[in-house]
């Protein structure tokens, strides 16, 4: 008797403690009459602002302390570690203030990758991506306005395939750059998995920034990493080189694949939607 209760017990406790959350809408027009849309719009477009203004700064001020005709070292500035630790940090901190409006993506790749998960609509996503884009530029636009002449004589940040690599490899480092971040996003945001291990707290944005800065520490020496693309745009667009449109396409195609990947994987493998799916068709059948 006394095992029946408790069994009864779990089970209700399992009930509460998790519900699958029903999939965002592809197209709903009525969230554009909703204030929390355009709220969360604006979070976006700050956070990428500001995202873009500290990191570029940190490579220029990195690239001016090593430049050896101003007698500086390899040894001299932050380093790539502390260039990681720059774009893990800020996407912490920004992730961690914005979630609660707009869910912190900071990043059209990863609002790409939730999209084909069903967790935001189509008209979000959008508007999230042009907004993404804007900061971007804006941020990248105020860094070299503070410091126009360094801005210029250092890179301004942009990405491009480094030397000694080929854009096939640079394509690869993205791609699954990017799908490191986008798993991450999903994997800490995992609804099911808070309820589950609801005893242990799940700080989202700490694996988040962790996996920026993991995934910097790679492929910083290939691309300079982007992983972003609203990041390589607003840098490509205010610095404005031949060689840095060159590659750029890299910056788009390789996180849109790897979000994309990362969504899969982790919707259809990880959490088996596509046999939760099959099982209802024979269900219902």
């Amino acid at each position: 008797m006394t095992k029946d209760v408790e069994v009864q017990e779990q089970g209700e406790y399992s009930a509460k403690d998790y519900q699958e959350p029903p999939p965002a809408a592809l197209f709903d027009a009525e969230e554009l009459t909703k204030w929390s849309l355009y709220r969360a719009v604006i979070a976006e477009f700050i956070a990428t602002l500001l995202f873009l203004y500290i990191t570029v700064l940190t490579i220029i001020g990195y690239n001016s302390q090593t430049d050896t005709k101003k007698g500086g070292t390899e040894c001299d500035g932050v380093g790539v570690l502390g260039i990681a630790w720059a774009f893990g940090g800020m996407i912490f901190i920004l992730v961690y203030s914005t979630a609660g409006i707009s869910g912190g993506h900071i990043n059209p790749a990863v609002t790409f990758g939730l999209f084909l998960g069903r967790k935001v609509s189509l008209i979000r996503a959008l508007l999230y991506m042009v907004a993404q884009c804007a900061g971007a530029i804006c941020g990248a636009g105020l860094a070299k306005a503070f410091q126009k002449a360094y801005y210029d004589r250092y890179g301004g940040g942009a990405n491009f395939v480094q030397p000694g690599y080929n854009k096939g490899t640079a394509l690869g480092a993205e791609i699954i750059g990017t799908f490191v971040l986008v798993y991450t996003v999903f994997s800490a945001t995992d609804p099911k998995r808070n309820a589950r291990d609801s005893h242990v707290p799940v700080l989202a944005p700490l694996p988040i920034g962790f996996a920026v800065f993991m995934v910097h520490l790679a492929t910083i020496p290939v691309t300079g990493t982007g992983i972003n693309p609203a990041r390589s745009f607003g840098a490509a667009v205010i610095y404005n080189k031949d060689k840095i449109w060159d590659d750029h396409w890299i910056f788009w195609v390789g996180p849109i694949v790897g979000a994309a990947a990362a969504a899969f994987y982790h919707e259809y493998i990880l959490r088996a939607a596509a046999i939760k799916a099959l099982g209802s068709f024979r269900s219902n059948a």
